[in-house]
């Protein structure tokens, strides 16, 4: 499966490549290198944790499968109505993993990742949450009941993945009666806008159905605004992944009382006790038009898109060859990416120069070929 992602990585390229062309010469261009650089750096990141995470990836399904399921090997899941409704349920299930993951503070910590840039291009696509793994493999458990087997299932999560990439753009318009079935552009729109009366709605993935069915859809009418209504504000990887826990373990310690340092955890993202009114300012729309950058001279910019190019071969490589090393180094080289990855988020915001970013880059590279030599 791994090897399949690396082959998929060239088309995800170029289809940025041409939504980025097609929009300068719209002049309505929709990327910033800094924005974009972070989106990608987040899916990098996102595949290789999901390396050394393969228990929950694919690991506890597998032993439900194997012991649980009550049609195992059926041959109805190898016909096309069997792929077909394999697909359909993975995607059933992912709606309401995706609506946890913005009615619940946890959750919510995990997958704000995705939602948390400003612009909206295929880049955004590719921001994919890191954590919501360790507590998403639930969801899908009842497939394995079912008997589709840990193969089928990883399949039918890539299609469904892959279909949602396209969806991530704003140079589609509507698109009529496939706007009320399927997810597209249009109602993924809503999804990461911050407007009131688009929160927390169309959550469907590659059917737009289960909002229809469920009471979460609403249709694309006022401009969209993008990003989290707490902002990032940080080119930061690491921050990003970690960020939103930092935040909820702050506020559980200022609860007065257990049950709501408990509470806090399970409840929709900024609850409160009746009796603490919820602190801080009320959300800003005009605000939150207001997009994060920091400016980078062009050599700087430069260095940064070399510097991407490197960790996304680095990347790339390690997706090819991990079957055949043992845990205990692909975790090791692992770490040592995420730390270049975390230098050049630094680099972005200025924080680094570049020759730190240069001796990090020796120091990666020093221990990844250590590792694999």
């Amino acid at each position: 499966m791994e090897q399949l992602i690396v082959y998929i990585i060239p088309l995800f390229i170029l289809m940025i490549a041409a939504e980025f062309a097609y929009g300068w010469f719209k002049q309505r261009n929709t990327y910033r290198l800094s924005d974009a650089i972070s989106s990608l750096n987040q899916g990098l990141i996102s595949q290789l944790v999901a390396l050394v995470t393969q228990l929950f990836q694919i690991g506890l399904y597998a032993i439900v499968y194997r012991h649980v399921a009550l049609f195992p090997q059926a041959p109805f899941w190898q016909t096309i109505l069997g792929w077909i409704t394999a697909i359909v349920l993975f995607d059933f299930f992912d709606y309401w993993l995706h609506r946890m993951g913005h009615e619940n503070a946890l959750m919510w910590a995990a997958h704000s990742v995705h939602h948390q840039s400003q612009d909206f291009n295929f880049t955004t696509a590719l921001r994919q949450e890191s954590t919501v793994v360790f507590i998403g493999w639930l969801f899908y458990l009842p497939m394995a009941v079912l008997g589709v087997s840990p193969e089928q299932f990883g399949i039918a999560g890539l299609v469904v993945l892959v279909y949602q990439f396209w969806i991530h753009t704003e140079h589609i318009g509507k698109l009529g009666w496939f706007d009320k079935v399927f997810s597209s552009p249009s109602n993924h729109r809503v999804h990461h806008a911050v407007n009131d009366q688009y929160l927390d709605k169309n959550y469907g993935g590659m059917l737009v159905i289960w909002d229809r069915l469920f009471g979460t859809f609403a249709e694309e009418e006022d401009a969209c605004v993008y990003g989290t209504r707490t902002q990032l504000q940080s080119w930061n990887p690491l921050w990003a992944v970690t960020g939103g826990y930092w935040q909820l373990a702050k506020t559980a310690l200022q609860m007065p009382r257990w049950q709501d340092k408990l509470q806090v955890w399970f409840k929709p993202p900024g609850w409160s006790p009746a009796d603490m009114p919820a602190s801080g300012p009320a959300f800003d729309l005009e605000q939150a038009r207001v997009r994060y950058d920091v400016d980078l001279p062009a050599g700087a910019q430069l260095l940064a898109v070399l510097q991407f190019a490197l960790l996304l071969a680095a990347t790339a490589i390690c997706l090819w060859i991990a079957d055949d090393i043992s845990y205990w180094h692909l975790l090791l080289v692992c770490s040592a990416l995420l730390v270049a990855f975390w230098a050049l988020g630094a680099f972005l915001q200025r924080r680094l120069s570049v020759t730190a970013v240069l001796l990090i880059d020796v120091a990666v590279s020093a221990v990844t070929l250590y590792t694999l030599r």
